[in-house]
């Protein structure tokens, strides 16, 4: 037996995206996001409303980053989530995050969350809420890297968004390979 939950944003698992972008005086803002996930090959798509100031933020300055939250810094994520840029301008430096410049897109970096996309803004509907990203680079602190200099999950230890619970994850054990498992039922 199934039980029916009607329309419900719902799905597993939701990552907890920290989007960053610059105001017009250069202070960064930061907001948590769980509703998006990668659209194309080199895009991301978000669902973000336009009253968010790093909404107005990425729209002026065309750039920002996603770091993705982690298990060290979840209640500094949470908060960047629930106070508003609009209400408290420098909610960045009150959850104890500092920045730097990304590279590659005119955007801040939060220093502390190890992995991060830097994105060029391809478009936003304001109707829709859905903001893409063009993902020009892709960057994480070395202190997350395996032997052989990929992203580790183990040691990022990247968390989830939990909306039926209201709840942040962390992420579990590996349970299978991927591109490889299936091809025994071939």
């Amino acid at each position: 037996m199934r039980k029916n939950f009607g329309v419900k944003p719902w799905t597993y698992p939701q990552p907890v995206f920290i989007l960053a972008a610059y105001d017009e005086h250069g202070v960064p803002n930061a907001m948590n996001a769980a509703w998006g996930g990668i659209s194309e090959e080199n895009e991301i798509s978000l669902c973000i409303s336009a009253e968010h100031k790093t909404t107005e933020n990425i729209l002026a300055r065309k750039a920002f980053t996603i770091s993705m939250a982690d298990a060290a810094h979840v209640t500094a994520c949470d908060y960047v989530g629930i106070v508003s840029g609009n209400d408290v301008p420098d909610k960045v430096a009150r959850a104890g995050f500092h920045t730097s410049k990304a590279a590659f897109v005119d955007a801040p970096l939060i220093d502390e969350l190890p992995m991060a996309v830097e994105c060029r803004l391809v478009s936003y509907d304001p109707e829709t809420c859905r903001l893409v990203g063009q993902i020009v680079n892709v960057n994480a602190e070395e202190s997350v890297l395996d032997a052989s200099g990929n992203i580790d999950p183990d040691r990022f230890s990247p968390i989830i968004f939990d909306p039926i619970h209201h709840t942040y994850r962390k992420l579990g054990d590996i349970v299978g390979n991927a591109f490889e498992d299936g091809a025994m039922l071939k």
